[in-house]
């Protein structure tokens, strides 16, 4: 998944989700100049959001 699609998937900004991958909370792949996120890694940081937020 682009950086544009996890951002609308959890509900963040695209900045937040580079902020993710830099710091290694978020597994991605670089391509050339942008990252590909793969999508068992964005459901599993949704899961982790949502444990964080208080909602099920």
């Amino acid at each position: 998944m682009t950086v544009a699609e996890v951002a609308s998937r959890l509900g963040v900004s695209k900045m937040a989700v580079y902020r993710l991958i830099h710091s290694g909370e978020l597994v991605a792949v670089r391509e050339g100049r942008t990252f590909r996120v793969p999508e068992s890694a964005v459901e599993e940081m949704a899961v982790e959001l949502q444990r964080h937020s208080g909602t099920a």
